[in-house]
């Protein structure tokens, strides 16, 4: 695969290639940087990361003004930059969180530790490799690239990398928001949520989110009078949580068709072939047959796209080895697809659950309109991917997880998640074990991001 992906690079025009190359060093080390220092909630330091970033741009000749770190809460640190154009256009936003979620050696493969960064047959290994200090790392290499070449764009360009996006309450994006809106306000944002996908190495798929689905974690909980455990009776707390969760396991939402979800099915059945791409093509009219919508429902990333999923994701459950369970509880964790009503999806898992385990919805869903799928920044988009990946088409998507994308669109600003980092067909290791991005992969997302910055920062 790596033999394939250099190729591939090679095909660049020479002048790309040979900038690619020129920039990487500093990428890679400012991405070694980001992904040795530990930045989980609670106790990881983003204010290291941030004042590391500041310090970067200060040196390349940055003006103190535009260069801030702001920190409401200790440790959770944001980068607020900005590259000074004509002021002829609205800003354009360059948005990544530099915090990451938790994870522990021991689960990881010999050899790696999640917060060193590992380079391995071809992969970069650590800790938000992919989530998602890449992108942190390729905004902040080509703000300093951009100001080295004296770039004087239309637009000023806007840097921010901020704290407690996966979890912590210190968001940045938030906090920004409430107390610096004025210095972020920009024409439109990009941001993480799309991004490659390869096939058997060869790009593929180049996909944009343009809206997200909500999150909303749910507590089921099973109670009883417990009692002795050598003396045990048919009612189980324990067995009552589990047969609930059996029978979620099983449970499939209603199909939504949205004018996103069409859009994505109608490019995948491009790309798809035989009965993957009839069924896709039937999708995006909105009138799959039965059997069409079960074939594509089989992909988890082609489901997650077409309803509303919950899934069990934390358990624990009685309080002695030699006791009957009292309580037994799980984290259900929901993500809806835009237009679906909390109460309906609580309803429907109260119903899965039965009337031996309550469901109870944990806070409230964050709604937000979908970015225009339309708007000229999708040409440019498609222009610079292309310019790179020929023939690899670029589709508009719904993110099936939930990004800071969602504050800034509901507060006016549109947002598009695009990386040019390509991934491997069904791998999904971010927030997980042995978390990776490709070498290559990321040396091109570096080139197509810095490309398309400059386009779009021009006007273009």
């Amino acid at each position: 695969m790596r033999r394939a992906l250099a190729a591939a690079l090679c095909a660049l025009p020479l002048a790309a290639a040979a900038q690619s190359g020129d920039s990487f060093p500093e990428l890679l080390g400012i991405y070694r940087s980001m992904v040795e220092t530990r930045t989980v909630h609670p106790d990881g330091d983003n204010t290291a990361v941030a004042r590391a970033v500041a310090k970067r741009l200060l040196d390349a000749g940055f003006d103190p003004k535009d260069v801030e770190v702001l920190e409401p809460k200790p440790l959770k640190g944001n980068l607020l930059a900005r590259l000074r154009g004509t002021g002829e256009a609205k800003p354009l936003l360059l948005l990544a969180h530099i915090d990451v979620v938790e994870a522990h050696g021991e689960d990881w493969s010999d050899g790696l530790d999640p917060f060193r960064l590992t380079e391995r047959d071809g992969y970069y290994y650590g800790r938000g490799t992919i989530d998602d200090k890449a992108m942190a790392s390729i905004f902040t290499e080509t703000m300093l690239r951009l100001k080295r070449e004296g770039f004087a764009p239309r637009r000023d360009v806007i840097l921010a990398l901020t704290a407690d996006e996966e979890t912590g309450g210190s968001n940045g994006v938030e906090y920004l928001i409430h107390n610096r809106r004025a210095d972020i306000d920009a024409a439109f944002a990009l941001n993480e949520g799309g991004g490659g996908t390869y096939r058997g190495g060869k790009p593929w798929l180049q996909s944009v989110q343009v809206s997200e689905k909500m999150y909303l974690s749910f507590d089921f909980e099973a109670t009883n009078a417990g009692g002795h455990s050598s003396v045990p009776r048919r009612d189980n707390a324990i067995y009552d949580l589990a047969a609930a969760l059996d029978r979620l396991s099983r449970h499939d939402f209603p199909p939504r068709y949205s004018a996103v979800t069409r859009a994505y099915f109608r490019q995948l059945a491009q790309v798809e072939t035989g009965d993957v791409a009839r069924a896709a093509a039937a999708i995006a009219s909105g009138h799959p047959s039965d059997a069409e919508l079960a074939l594509v429902s089989r992909g988890p990333r082609s489901n997650a796209q077409l309803r509303t999923t919950c899934v069990a994701t934390r358990l624990e459950g009685g309080h002695a080895d030699n006791a009957l369970p009292q309580r037994a509880r799980a984290t259900v964790n929901c993500r809806l697809m835009p237009g679906e009503a909390p109460e309906f999806v609580r309803a429907e898992l109260q119903r899965i659950a039965g009337e031996r385990v309550s469901v109870k919805a944990r806070g409230k869903v964050r709604v937000s309109e979908p970015s225009d799928p339309d708007a000229p920044i999708m040409a440019t988009i498609r222009r610079i991917s292309g310019s790179l990946w020929p023939g690899v088409p670029v589709v508009p998507a719904m993110g099936t997880g939930a990004t800071d994308g969602s504050r800034l669109r509901n507060a006016g600003i549109p947002v598009y998640g695009v990386s040019g980092l390509f991934v491997e067909f069904g791998e999904a290791r971010s927030h997980g074990r042995d978390e990776r991005l490709g070498v290559e992969s990321l040396r091109q997302g570096n080139e197509f991001l810095y490309r398309l910055v400059r386009a779009l920062a021009q006007g273009e």
